[in-house]
């Protein structure tokens, strides 16, 4: 499939997503693609978790400045998009006119991980490392399978 963006999408948009975006940029891709993150629920741009941010700071990973954006259907052209749960890609499949199910998955069915990227939200600051080491994880198998199949 030709793409030329790989888009994170959750609730959000202003925590796995964006956690996603900051882990791939330590990885490097055989192919120059954007790498963005949306929310499937953004009523107004928002800075990151705090908590997100601060687990990424302390990786080496700065996202300054970033804020959450709305998926829209633009976003969707030329795009591969890996959701972090099973129900925002039904969601997108359902609410969005150009979505192309061979072009949306859920990151962690896509590498062959076993469980979804659950949503730290709410909880204490461990929950969100934990999160972090879960995403680097899978986007390391993502940019491995990725990089395959570019050759």
């Amino acid at each position: 499939m030709a793409y030329t963006k790989i888009i994170f999408v959750a609730q959000t948009g202003t925590c796995r997503e964006a956690m996603a975006v900051g882990i791939m940029g330590d990885f490097t891709l055989q192919r120059p693609v954007e790498i963005l993150s949306r929310g499937l629920v953004v009523q107004f741009p928002e800075p990151m978790n705090q908590k997100a941010e601060a687990v990424l700071i302390s990786n080496g990973i700065n996202m300054e400045n970033f804020v959450s954006q709305q998926l829209t259907e633009e976003d969707l052209e030329d795009a591969l998009v890996f959701t972090m749960e099973a129900v925002q890609r039904e969601r997108i499949l359902e609410q969005y006119e150009n979505a192309v199910p061979e072009n949306i998955y859920v990151l962690t069915d896509y590498v062959g991980d076993e469980l979804e990227i659950l949503d730290p939200y709410g909880g204490a600051l461990p929950a969100y490392g934990l999160c972090y080491e879960t995403l680097r994880k899978s986007i390391k198998k993502l940019v491995k399978k990725l990089n395959e199949g570019e050759e």
